[in-house]
């Protein structure tokens, strides 16, 4: 089996209840199966996010909060409380985790930029596993802002996974994957088993949010495929109700909507033959 360095990101709806309150036995499995993928010899970077429905949850506040100032407050307690749940979990399987948080300027900054590679390169050779979100509690563009780099996790996640060289992302969605119509208002709707090309046809099927706790939704979801798909790497949506999927995914088996990057695009073109899927189009069932 071919050994990789993968980047796996979780959505908030995956870590908390409906309710808002933690989800105890998502952060306990997920903690097992990426140390069990880490002990088979991949490289595991792990994007969350989830630090203000957690700090919500801890502070007792009955409604997300909606000012800057509160936001960033809860985000703060929640980042500490988010981390010492992780460190907790990991730590029952004997594995080492490492917290960066990350603003726009360590990415734009080229100086910031080369130092946080660094980083994840000791980490990553040292058998840790870095846990990484956006330092919402310092930083108000990370929360809203028109000018933001990223500002959601998913395509936090895809900077992180270009800028690490990982081979394949991971978003663990609170969907299966991308479908011809949203699952949830069209029950018959078909799962689209991989993208080749972000075209028109693609996008068009996107939309926002699924939850009133997570900030991402299908649009930042093409998004990172976009990111990932230019540097050439692999991108899937899973479900991140089973973490256990990520068994699947390292061995190879398919599991939810595959966006094959480039080289892998041209690569499968070629084994294809003469007559290769149409990229980019919904494949028939």
């Amino acid at each position: 089996m071919e050994k990789k360095r993968i980047v796996v990101k979780i959505g908030t709806s995956t870590l908390t209840h409906d309710g808002g309150e933690i989800n105890f036995r998502s952060f306990e499995r997920l903690a097992r199966v990426l140390t069990e993928i880490h002990n088979m010899g991949h490289e595991v970077v792990l994007v969350s996010s989830g630090a203000i429905a957690v700090g919500r949850n801890k502070l007792r506040l009955k409604e997300k909060p909606t000012e800057i100032r509160m936001k960033q407050a809860a985000a703060a307690v929640g980042q500490c409380e988010l981390m010492h749940i992780y460190d907790k979990f990991f730590g029952e399987y004997g594995q080492i985790v490492a917290q960066i948080l990350l603003t726009d300027e360590d990415i734009e900054l080229p100086e910031k930029k080369e130092n946080l590679i660094g980083t994840f390169e000791a980490l990553l050779e040292m058998g840790i596993i870095p846990i990484v979100n956006e330092n919402d509690s310092v930083s108000h563009t990370e929360i809203e802002s028109e000018h933001k780099v990223f500002g959601d996790n998913d395509t936090l996640s895809a900077i992180v996974a270009v800028m690490c060289s990982a081979e394949l992302l991971v978003l663990m969605s609170d969907i299966d994957g991308l479908y011809e119509a949203d699952p949830r208002e069209a029950p018959g709707a078909r799962l689209i088993r991989e993208v080749r090309v972000l075209d028109d046809d693609i996008r068009a099927l996107a939309r926002g949010a699924g939850t009133d706790r997570g900030t991402g939704g299908m649009v930042t979801k093409l998004n990172a495929a976009s990111i990932i798909m230019e540097s050439g790497a692999d991108m899937i949506i899973a479900n991140g109700a089973d973490p256990e999927l990520l068994y699947d995914i390292v061995e190879g088996r398919p599991v939810g909507t595959l966006f094959a990057g480039r080289q892998a695009a041209r690569k499968n073109t070629a084994q294809a033959g003469k007559n290769p899927a149409e990229p980019g189009k919904i494949p028939e069932k």
